[in-house]
């Protein structure tokens, strides 16, 4: 539900600008912090205006120490406030990750529902910019392990600001990864070049003012009955793209949170197609995709006509000068959809 009825084109990056000054302005308790989040307005310029807006109490700088931040937001939390840290880069948030898995994914619990941990650490992930190995991470499934903590990650416009804002209002730590490679168009890299700007797509029209993408509900982008792809963030565009240009009737679902997981969408669409495919930037072993195989594989074994493909980026660290090598792209997925649907 919106507070308004008008919408406006947006880029990624200004939708999720928009969420962050819906919100502050709606809520008092909402703080940002971070790293050249407060007059710089963050590397990408996600908080650009917004310290100027709401002053310095309420956006602020932090010292480089992830640790710190996550430390700091978590009592923040415990405290009635409602902060938003950004750690710059997602390989950056390993010093903060035992904040995050040993208090506040566990504070609620801990503290008996006395205390809560409503904190949303906003991230940029993924590669596509030629960040090289600490600057190109998908680190997701670290955090998909933990429970007690939500994972979500967006692939447009519309569901960034709104996913945003449901994370925001959410009384437990979310977790909330952004795809750089996608913050200023929606296919940008799908073959290893940009092809469309977020202003001629229709996931770029955003509702002004307040509304919410409810977290844990999957969204199918393409109807299809030949394979069911399960895709999230900068994938869906590319096995999207690949899909459509290969003549394939599949069902793409972008599932826009990893935890929680929408099985129930995925379950029907296996369920109707038979074949599943499973297309993720990170690295293949213990990346998101295994427990989805895994998952799929229980509830949908006896209506599965092939094994599940997988098509992920490769076990090596992350190779700055062999990027779109690395990347899931027009090739390797399409040969995964030669091979799934060849009976």
């Amino acid at each position: 539900m919106t507070d308004q009825g008008t919408s406006r084109r947006m880029t990624m990056i200004e939708a999720i600008n928009d969420a962050l000054d819906v919100m502050m302005e709606r809520d008092p308790a909402v703080v940002i912090m971070g790293e050249d989040v407060g007059y710089f307005g963050g590397v990408f310029r996600a908080t650009a205006g917004l310290q100027k807006k709401y002053g310095k109490t309420r956006v602020f700088d932090t010292p480089i120490s992830e640790c710190g931040i996550i430390g700091v937001a978590v009592g923040m939390g415990a405290y009635g406030l409602r902060p938003v840290p950004e750690i710059q880069f997602a390989d950056y948030i390993y010093p903060g990750l035992d904040q995050l898995v040993s208090e506040a994914a566990r504070l609620r619990y801990r503290s008996a529902g006395e205390f809560i941990a409503p904190l949303t650490v906003r991230s940029p992930f993924g590669g596509g910019i030629f960040g090289g190995q600490t600057h190109s991470q998908s680190p997701e499934a670290l955090f998909t392990h933990v429970a007690g903590l939500k994972t979500v990650i967006p692939s447009n416009p519309h569901d960034a600001k709104g996913l945003l804002i449901a994370a925001i209002e959410d009384n437990d730590p979310v977790v909330f990864f952004e795809p750089k490679r996608i913050y200023n168009g929606p296919f940008t890299g799908a073959y290893d070049k940009p092809v469309e700007p977020w202003s001629k797509h229709p996931d770029s029209e955003v509702p002004e003012g307040h509304y919410t993408v409810p977290l844990g509900k999957a969204r199918v982008v393409r109807e299809g009955e030949a394979v069911t792809v399960l895709a999230y963030g900068t994938m869906v565009h590319v096995a999207h793209a690949v899909c459509i240009d290969k003549g394939v009737d599949a069902e793409v679902i972008d599932l826009r949170t990893l935890v929680p997981l929408d099985i129930a969408t995925i379950r029907e669409s296996v369920r109707k197609t038979g074949r599943c495919m499973i297309v993720h930037e990170a690295t293949r072993t213990g990346g998101f995709g295994a427990e989805l195989s895994a998952l799929v594989q229980e509830h949908c074994f006896y209506e599965l006509e092939v094994p599940i493909e997988r098509v992920t980026g490769f076990d090596t660290p992350y190779p700055h000068s062999l990027e779109w090598a690395y990347f899931p792209g027009a090739v390797r997925i399409g040969e995964a959809l030669d091979r799934i649907c060849k009976d």
